[in-house]
């Protein structure tokens, strides 16, 4: 919440100072600073709703909410961006005077702001991409807080007025990357990808290792959140008693428990009825 308010507060003063001094950056930072608080008001209902259980509806529970709004605060970047830019190329053609002592003054506000609220964030920031995202909007921020000022200082004392729209596009293309990552990385979530993280035909030796299993085919793997790998497979195993194949199912459940933090594991046992036993179908 302290978070929210001061994003918001430093959005109103950077959008009069911009309007005052005339500075395209000042005002592209307060327009970051304002899509910041509504991104951490979107993360902050995400997370709400990631924690409700499931339902008859939702068996899985709204655990991809996160990943949802992740992606939401990360395209919304990309837009703020891509507008960045036309306008920064509009005061290349069309320079105007500005005056840098309120630049300096009003982004030495946002500067102070935006270093408390990633401290706020940075914690929950490295177990969230939901968080991940509402920090990255706050860190870039800092960065062009900080661009800001130097640029004020340089149009104070050299006049340099095309600095503000070259501080502008180089504010955008540090977001535009950061952006760019998050929705990659949670487009794959939910286009359930397997996670990088997890080399599958390693997974195939270790279970095919086990005593008593054939081979291992029809795999699944994905992830529900940032955290919740799910695995399924059919595992064919040689003829046995079924008190045996618990036994294996138990040791194949504990490995890539152990070995892979896979917590959500589905196994089809079987003796060679599937009749295409491949890998992946």
């Amino acid at each position: 919440m302290a978070t929210m308010i001061l994003n918001f507060a430093i959005t109103i003063t950077e959008v009069i100072g911009g309007l005052v001094s005339g500075s395209l950056s000042l005002l592209s930072d307060a327009l970051h600073n304002f899509s910041d608080g509504l991104s951490i008001i979107i993360s902050y209902i995400a997370l709400r709703l990631g924690r409700r259980p499931g339902s008859r509806q939702h068996t899985f529970g709204l655990k991809r909410a996160e990943i949802l709004a992740a992606m939401i605060n990360a395209t919304t970047l990309l837009a703020i961006s891509i507008f960045l830019f036309r306008e920064a190329w509009l005061h290349f053609i069309a320079p105007e005077e500005i005056r840098g002592s309120i630049m300096v003054m009003v982004a030495g506000i946002g500067l102070a702001a935006n270093i408390l609220g990633t401290v706020l964030l940075h914690r929950d920031a490295q177990h969230s991409m939901n968080i991940r995202a509402s920090y990255l909007h706050l860190l870039s921020d800092v960065v062009s807080s900080i661009g800001v000022i130097l640029g004020g200082l340089a149009i104070m004392f050299w006049k340099i007025y095309w600095i503000d729209p070259l501080l502008t596009v180089l504010i955008s293309v540090y977001v535009l990357k950061a952006s760019v990552d998050i929705v990659k990385q949670a487009t794959h979530i939910l286009m359930m990808g397997t996670p990088d993280s997890l080399e599958l035909d390693k997974i195939q030796g270790l279970i095919e290792a086990v005593p008593g299993v054939i081979n291992l085919h029809h795999v699944h793997i994905w992830m529900l959140n940032e955290h919740a790998i799910h695995f399924e497979a059919h595992v064919d195993l040689k003829d046995m008693q079924l008190s045996e194949s618990r036994v294996i199912r138990h040791q194949i459940e504990t490995l890539l428990a152990d070995q892979f933090d896979i917590e959500h594991v589905t196994l089809q046992l079987e003796c060679g009825e599937c009749p295409t036993p491949e890998l992946i179908v």
